[in-house]
Order: C-alpha cells, then structure tokens, then sequence
C-alpha cells in the first residue's frame, strides 16, 4: 500500500493539530484520467462505511476502495521543490529510478 515518509508524516501531524481537522482523518485519494495518468489527491476527512482505515508510519489515513489500486506502492513525502516551495508530493512506483514525482494538494478538508 502506500507509504509516508518521516517528513511527510510530521507535517501532517503538524496539520492535525489545526483545531478545525483536529477530530478528523487525513485521507489520501487517487483517480486515473482518461489519458492514463493519475491525479492524488488528501485532506482530513471523517471515515465512510466502505473506506479501508490503517495506520502508515504512525498516521491514521482512510482510502475509499477505488483508490486503492491507484495507491499500491506510492510514496507520499514532505519535500522543498525550489527554495522556500515546501510541497507534500506523491511519488509512484514506477517513478522512483527517473526521479518523477506528480504533486499533491496541502492537507486541508476534503468533500
């Protein structure tokens, strides 16, 4: 399944704090376009009846059953782009030797 890195993993704790998340649980979402690529997606949430509910490097993340296929393997991280362009960024499988990384959204609330 996916997988967070410390970096990420304490950004997002950061987040958590923010008392208008602070009951809520980040979920991490992913969706293939019609040109094949995938689009990743995260906010703080409140759990489904369906969706799968882990623990990854010590953050509680919930992932609806259609995302899951799109999350096997994806790494999400905390990473300076350019100076002072601090970004959570997934980071898929099959990217990993090139150095590809596709960007994802801050952690903020999710519809």
């Amino acid at each position: 399944m996916i997988k967070i890195t410390d970096a990420a993993a304490t950004q997002i704790r950061a987040a958590n704090n923010n008392p208008d998340v602070f009951e809520m649980i980040l979920r991490v979402a992913a969706y293939q376009e019609d040109d094949g690529s995938v689009n990743y997606g995260m906010g703080f949430d409140i759990e489904r009846e369906l969706d799968e509910h882990l623990v990854v490097n010590g953050i509680e993340l919930l992932i609806a059953a259609s995302s899951t296929p799109y999350l096997q393997g994806v790494t999400l991280d905390f990473v300076e782009m350019t100076p002072g362009d601090l970004r959570f960024i997934f980071i898929p499988p099959y990217s990993a030797e090139d150095g590809a990384a596709e960007s994802g959204s801050d952690a903020g609330p999710t519809e």
